[in-house]
């Protein structure tokens, strides 16, 4: 169970990662030695797994998105993520419910990239098949878990 301190160390985290832990244990209203302790408790439980910027991808050429649909040969899923993911256009891979096995979301510099690794996907050896969809406009893209 996550305690209420817990809470609102993760929101100021939330808000900004770089304050200091003085900063947040000042605004949350406790000392900065309970906010480091709390803080490393998390982190040693997995509850915060690291700290890193957020980047633009476009900023760095990354100007494709696509979400990619694998249909993967029975058995051999967690065989045939663990390739893709070695891959790094590859953002994230979710096992899903429903007519395809797995979901790419992923970004490339352009068609060539794309090009290049959906062969590569395809030439897997349990890699039935694939469908791809390229994102045209990001409404929503939130990396922080608001508890």
């Amino acid at each position: 169970m996550v305690e209420e301190i817990e809470k609102k160390i993760i929101i100021a985290l939330n808000q900004n990662s770089r304050k200091s832990f003085r900063e947040i244990a000042k605004e949350i209203g406790t000392s900065a030695p309970v906010v480091i302790n709390k803080v490393k408790k998390l982190e040693e439980l997995g509850a915060i797994k690291g700290y890193i910027p957020v980047l633009d991808p476009e900023y760095f050429g990354f100007t494709l998105m696509t979400v990619i649909a694998l249909r993967i040969s029975h058995g051999k899923l967690i065989e045939a993520q663990e390739k893709i993911a070695e891959d790094p256009h590859v953002l994230a891979i979710y096992d899903v419910t429903g007519e395809w096995d797995s979901i790419v979301i992923a970004h490339f510099k352009g068609r060539e990239d794309l090009n290049k690794f959906i062969k590569t996907i395809l030439a897997q050896k349990y890699v039935d098949r694939t469908i791809t969809h390229i994102v045209l406009n990001v409404v929503k893209d939130e990396r922080r878990l608001i508890i």
